[in-house]
């Protein structure tokens, strides 16, 4: 049957929820919460909702009110025969709370369920529930499994009470005991007794006989489509109505769940909840549609209006009938309190039950009236709506509830944890950005110190540098040039012996203006600050025997250079002229240097005897120093050309 399958899927959905409830949120990943959460809101949407109902009616059991909890109270329902048990489905009743909303009266803390077959009344039990089992705070209705156990009792035994509202006397209340056996309440109406014994109540509405009476608090509300509004008609004093459904073949009829009339939706009411429904309602049932064959299934007598509910339920023997009538016997009793009021007969939803099929459902209404029509159509008796949508079997409908409160406490915690998670993630991120700030200034703040004991170092290696060629090499210098003024005076007379050192003289005065020359240059704060100037004395100096012509372009770049670029640039330059003096044997040499296409193009050439072999390492360590291109090609005049090409700017984080 469908509405079994329904069942059973919402059953297994209420085990994975009551496992997944026991297992520790904490163990779970941030994307398997959220996809819990996201589950949790779908199937929120697709299921019964809680709409309770009002106005006045029967609530259900109470017992004797105790002076503490700890005072045991039971109920117990005996059925007609022994039945295979699925589930037992136990109602609380439920109050209003001006703080927080609807909640459960005197439902019990703790409680413990038993059924089974003779007079031993503690025979099986079924379920136990402590205080930390975690029954309240509910409005829900609690299912309890029992597994197909073949019983024809069950006892609810209250362990510890709670209690009620209005003055905290303990007592134990329930709305409504439910048992199914396959879709079949067989509790219902079934005789109820209890520890607290059938005194009549002081208060009207509670009674044991209310705990199996298939009143309940709720309206069924399934939300999953439009509904229909219900069928009522008025008719005059003396009219004998009569409404009746062809079931298209012939049945087992056993049941019939008559679905009130929907009140209105103001506040407050008009009725109490009795509209249409007369004082007594014959059903009748036949083979012909002319009921020549006509048995009376039940007749539903309500003398107040606590026999009345949103969904009044009766069992009956089975009757094969293929057509149900419905004829109000005798008038509504009405409130005078009403004032003027007519007659009306009509039902929200009349459901014929073959076993666990309505078999009255989109089957065809006729009346011996005439029916004022317009939305309030006949055939709206079967359609499978009430008000707020779809009808469902009653264990259905309670299962689908039950659900609700499992996933609607279920989720107040993933909400949490995912807060939680997301607030630790949150933290973790901003702790990594400050983390990841904290670094980069410890690697900026590393590359400013390295930087700077770098050029301290340079700069001390260059002073050491200036003084040594100044002490050392100039007072070697100066030594020689001594040496050879005394081997010329001691010599005065060997012509070529003078001439040989007058030459040394001069060589060493020479080499003592270059190094005093290098040691101004090494010494300079600002050094290598012409690059023009610098190119053109490096090449007088290196260059004084030799023809030499130098080319610059003009360009406002060589002094937009750093200085370590220039230094780099002219250190360069210099040692392609210690080349060409030491190794081509060049008569001539041209420099030039031009700024094309965003590079610095330098070029030097000769008229020597040209390169043979690789580059000289020392051009090819001082071109990777400046971050440029290196390439040699032989000269128009018939020696070297070398090129060099470089970009002005190079990102350079340690120098």
């Amino acid at each position: 049957m469908p509405g079994n399958r329904a069942t059973l899927i919402l059953l297994l959905a209420l085990a994975c929820l009551q496992s997944l409830s026991a297992a520790s949120l904490d163990q779970l990943s941030l994307d398997q919460l959220e996809h819990r959460k996201r589950a949790i809101d779908l199937q929120l949407g697709r299921i019964a909702t809680y709409s309770l109902g009002s106005g006045i009616g029967a609530i259900g059991y109470r017992s004797h009110s105790r002076d503490t909890a700890d005072h045991p109270e039971w109920i117990e329902v005996t059925f007609e025969k022994p039945v295979p048990l699925d589930e037992i489905v136990l109602v609380p009743t439920i109050r209003r709370d001006s703080a927080n909303g609807f909640q459960s009266d005197a439902f019990p803390v703790s409680l413990r369920v038993f059924a089974g077959l003779g007079a031993d009344r503690k025979t099986k039990l079924i379920a136990e529930f402590t205080r930390e089992s975690g029954l309240l705070p509910r409005i829900a209705p609690l299912v309890i499994p029992c597994r197909g156990i073949s019983a024809e009792w069950i006892r609810v035994e209250a362990v510890t009470l709670s209690p009620r509202a209005f003055d905290g006397r303990h007592v134990f209340q329930l709305a409504e005991v439910l048992a199914f056996s396959g879709e079949e309440n067989v509790a219902l109406r079934r005789p109820v007794l209890s520890s607290s014994g059938s005194s009549p109540s002081l208060a009207p509405g509670w009674a044991e006989a209310y705990a199996t009476d298939g009143a309940l608090p709720y309206l069924m509300a399934a939300g999953a489509s439009k509904g229909s509004v219900a069928f009522v008609n008025p008719f005059e004093l003396g009219d004998d109505p009569a409404i009746t459904i062809d079931l298209g073949a012939v049945h087992h009829v056993d049941r019939i769940h008559l679905h009130a009339i929907d009140q209105s939706d103001t506040v407050p009411q008009a009725f109490a909840g009795d509209i249409g429904i007369p004082s007594l309602l014959r059903v009748e049932g036949a083979r012909d549609d002319g009921f020549s064959d006509t048995s009376t299934l039940a007749e539903i007598r309500h003398t107040t209006i606590y026999d009345i509910g949103p969904i009044n339920m009766w069992s009956f023997p089975a009757a094969e009938c293929r057509y149900v009538r419905f004829r109000p016997i005798g008038r509504n009793v009405t409130n005078p309190l009403y004032g003027p009021t007519i007659e009306r007969f009509g039902f929200a939803e009349i459901e014929l039950f073959s076993g666990e099929t309505n078999v009255a459902l989109h089957r065809p209404v006729s009346a011996n009236f005439r029916a004022e029509g317009g939305k309030r159509q006949l055939s709206n008796l079967t359609d499978g709506l009430n008000f707020y949508g779809p009808i469902l079997s009653v264990r259905e409908w309670l299962n689908q509830l039950a659900t609700r409160h499992e996933l609607e406490r279920e989720r107040p915690l993933l909400v949490a944890a995912i807060d939680q998670r997301h607030g630790t993630q949150r933290r973790q991120l901003a702790g990594l950005a400050w983390l990841a700030g904290l670094l980069a200034l410890g690697v900026i703040g590393v590359s400013l110190i390295s930087r700077i004991q770098r050029r301290r170092a340079i700069e001390q290696t260059r002073n050491r540098i200036a003084a040594d060629l100044h002490d050392e090499l100039g007072a070697d210098l100066h030594a020689i040039g001594l040496i050879a003024d005394l081997a010329r005076k001691a010599a005065p007379d060997d012509e070529k012996l003078v001439g040989l050192l007058q030459r040394i003289r001069s060589l060493t005065e020479r080499a003592g203006q270059a190094a005093r020359h290098c040691t101004n240059l090494l010494e300079a704060p600002g050094l290598f600050g012409d690059l023009s100037g610098d190119l053109h004395r490096t090449a007088a100096r290196l260059l004084a025997d030799l023809d030499h012509r130098i080319e610059i372009e003009d360009s406002d770049i060589w002094k937009s250079l750093a200085p370590q670029r220039r230094t780099d640039l002219i250190l360069f330059y210099q040692e392609c002229l210690t080349n060409v003096i030491r190794h081509s044997g060049a008569t001539h040499a041209e420099t030039r240097l031009r700024h094309t296409a965003g590079k610095i193009h330098l070029t030097v050439s000769d008229n020597g005897q040209g390169l043979h072999g690789p580059v000289p390492a020392s051009l090819t360590r001082r071109a990777r120093l400046l971050g440029a291109s290196l390439s040699t090609q032989k000269s128009g005049t018939g020696g070297l050309q070398i090129d060099l090409r470089l970009k002005p700017r190079r990102l350079a984080l340690f120098g």
